[in-house]
């Protein structure tokens, strides 16, 4: 067996492998749509994160982000959720990994509602609620906490990137937080 390298041993590619990879196929990411819930279960808030592109567009989003390579998708859930909203945000991972949708990105536009200029990926779309404090991290600049009918507005949706505000509205839609 031959020695693994660093990038290999922890899942990650180096820049150039991952250029190659997202010209070569579909990669697989999760995401996850923060929520406060009350007593019933009930969908109270949705955050969304405040993110400044590669451009120095300012967007909202969502949690997200790739599952490495022999990675499970609970431990990428949970990883990425640290990583965006903090150590003690206190996400409860549902028990069930069956994902609420899957949005498949593409970067020709039009092809579905969902666009990535980098590459063709896959995401498992996931309704997580919080119950810590959060504090961004990384590249998230705020998390700000919305009704889902503020989450919803026409001043938020032209906020988010990529076909995200659609993809909100269909989870929103399925958690029936929107009435």
């Amino acid at each position: 067996m031959s020695e693994m390298t660093t990038e290999s041993a922890t899942g990650w590619l180096a820049s150039d492998e991952l250029e190659s990879a997202r010209g070569r196929m579909p990669i697989l990411y999760v995401e996850a749509v923060p929520v406060r819930v009350d007593d019933s279960g009930q969908v109270t808030h949705v955050g969304l994160l405040l993110r400044i592109g590669p451009d120095g567009t300012v967007s909202r989003s969502l949690v997200s982000g790739r599952v490495l390579h022999h990675e499970q998708l609970r431990t990428a859930l949970l990883r990425h959720l640290e990583k965006d909203l903090g150590p003690v945000a206190l996400p409860r991972i549902p028990a069930s990994l069956q994902p609420v949708t899957v949005a498949e990105y593409f970067p020709t536009p039009g092809v579905t509602p969902f666009h990535d200029p980098r590459q063709h990926a896959v995401s498992l779309v996931y309704v997580v609620p919080v119950s810590g404090d959060c504090a961004p991290r990384q590249d998230a600049l705020d998390l700000v906490w919305f009704t889902p009918q503020e989450a919803v507005s026409e001043a938020v949706q032209n906020e988010m990137q990529g076909g995200r505000g659609v993809l909100l509205r269909q989870v929103l839609a399925h958690v029936g937080a929107l009435i």
